[in-house]
């Protein structure tokens, strides 16, 4: 299962380095995965489409969502780079995603110059999710953060 996870976040981390390359927006890069399989990935896209809601999470749940023609992600787990700001958290939650595991942390967030824990602070109650949330694959997703704090990028 580790192994499983490592890659699942692995993928999540190339999704988020395609991103940055291409100046899309922050390192947060999301896997949706559902019987053991990748159905559907995608990359924070702020800064590419002008829109403050394109979080790699937002945008990998509408990608699932299309790909399995329902808004009913029930039985899938997803894979982020950065824990997930309160608007991406409650998304997960209404989507039905059975489980979120995240790389860095909402503090490693705010050290590369993200607001997440402003927003975290206000919409804060995530110990009621119990295990909901898990942490898996941080050192490998904090040098995704570096890469990204040393690049060229907008900051918004």
């Amino acid at each position: 299962m580790e192994q499983a996870k490592n890659r699942f976040m692995q993928a999540a981390i190339d999704e988020a380095l395609y991103g940055i390359e291409h100046g899309h927006g922050g390192p947060f890069g999301s896997v949706i995965v559902k019987d053991g399989n990748i159905i559907a990935k995608n990359h924070n896209r702020v800064i590419e489409k002008n829109d403050p809601t394109c979080h790699g999470e937002m945008e990998a749940i509408r990608t699932a969502s299309q790909i399995t023609d329902s808004c009913d992600l029930f039985g899938c787990e997803l894979y982020t780079t950065g824990e997930p700001c309160p608007m991406c958290l409650f998304a997960c939650l209404w989507a039905k995603i059975d489980k979120v595991y995240y790389g860095c942390t909402i503090e490693d967030n705010s050290a590369i110059g993200f607001r997440d824990k402003q927003f975290h602070d206000i919409g804060d109650g995530r110990e009621k999710l119990n295990d909901y949330l898990t942490c898996t694959d941080r050192e490998a997703c904090l040098d995704l953060f570096y890469k990204y704090s040393r690049s060229e990028h907008t900051l918004y």
